[in-house]
């Protein structure tokens, strides 16, 4: 290698190595609410879209709304409920969740697209025994869990082209589908032979296949995938071995602990296209505070916004591609949905070049210096 090709590298090395060492800082917007004092951020799109629950006037009921260009707008109810919640978000500003009456315990997966909220139904079982509509991509594939018909066992589900599939389990009787990526992967929990237990999977092209646990192979222990990217990366939260607690993982072929914020619990709950997960952890006095993990470090949101803002944040649970965050924090007293955009700061590569150009401008001036 020569000098100029070792200079080079050097540089890279360093500009990555600052780029890791120095997460970015945020500005935070308060999304605000639908005339209530509560609402709560689940879900972003690449377009810096936000889909969520919000309260009404008067915090009679929460309704799905869709946060775009610093307006929330209200989604509404399907006929016959009083709520609904959106959990999940794609580019096209479609929207899944699921709504509900008001002190009954039957929920109804929905998708609301071109302005229209529709029912997803069930997996054979009577529309009041309830679905859970999780995570939907590009295509308007969703994923979440539906009760069956027959014995009525939570199902993990695939929503595409109309109809709903039951993706089974992993040998037991239940499962749950939480996130869903642009080639249709679908990561979720389901219950092991014998249901003592339940794993962490992730579901491609008819198969389910077995995540495992931190604690390691037949540990009796369980885990929950909870986001999942395009590479078919995977956050969630798992038992760990010694009863230390859940702790938020990222998983690429292994399983790799995050840690906490020094309490015992954490939560991966979203990952983007960079690998980068949100959650929220537990710290050392006992209480959650959401959590960036980028770099191999988990940081505290809070330290990462300015600490005049007013807000607490206590649940991160979605990321874009571009870095924004939706979640959920205190700000007066209040719990309100946010929105964190990064900083802008110099990307590494122009970093990069400054650094091999900046000899060079030396040069020409020590030229011109002499030519005066």
């Amino acid at each position: 290698m020569n000098r100029q090709c070792l200079a080079v590298s050097c540089c890279f090395l360093l500009c990555n190595s600052v780029a890791i060492a120095n997460p970015p800082t945020y500005t935070v917007i308060d999304l605000g609410t639908l005339g209530g004092t509560i609402s709560e951020g689940y879900g972003i799109n690449n377009n810096g879209q936000v889909t969520g629950s919000a309260a009404i006037e008067g915090n009679i009921e929460l309704h799905a709304f869709l946060y775009s260009a610093g307006t929330m707008y209200d989604l509404g109810v399907p006929s016959g409920d009083s709520a609904s919640v959106g959990l999940g978000i794609n580019d096209n500003g479609e929207v899944t969740g699921y709504s509900y009456v008001d002190g009954f315990n039957t929920d109804h997966a929905f998708l609301y697209s071109g302005g229209t909220m529709h029912a997803l139904g069930t997996l054979g079982a009577p529309y009041d025994y309830g679905s859970i509509g999780r995570s939907i991509n590009n295509s308007g594939q969703v994923t979440g869990y539906a009760f069956t018909g027959g014995a009525g066992f939570d199902r993990a589900f695939l929503y595409s082209g109309g109809t709903m599939y039951d993706l089974g389990t992993l040998g037991g009787t239940t499962s749950q589908g939480n996130g869903i990526n642009a080639s249709g992967e679908v990561t979720g929990t389901a219950d092991l032979i014998g249901n003592v237990s339940n794993h962490a999977f992730i579901y491609d092209d008819g198969t389910m296949y077995d995540l495992g646990t931190l604690a390691g192979a037949g540990s009796g222990t369980s885990s929950v995938g909870l986001g999942i990217n395009a590479s078919g990366q995977v956050t969630g939260t798992s038992e760990t071995s010694g009863n230390a607690g859940n702790h938020a993982f990222f998983y690429d072929g292994l399983m790799h602990d995050l840690g906490t914020l020094g309490g015992q619990v954490s939560d991966g709950e979203g990952i983007n296209a960079s690998g980068e997960i949100v959650g929220r952890a537990q710290t050392s006095s006992g209480f959650y505070d959401a959590f960036l993990f980028t770099g191999g470090q988990m940081h505290d949101l809070n330290t990462l916004i300015s600490p005049t803002s007013g807000w607490f944040l206590t649940e991160a649970s979605a990321i874009n591609d571009f870095g924004q965050i939706t979640g959920i924090g205190d700000i007066n007293g209040d719990e309100h949905a946010f929105l964190l955009t990064p900083v802008p700061v110099p990307e590494p590569s122009t970093l990069l070049l400054a650094l091999i150009a900046f000899p060079g401008v030396f040069f020409l001036r020590r030229r011109l210096d002499r030519t005066i």
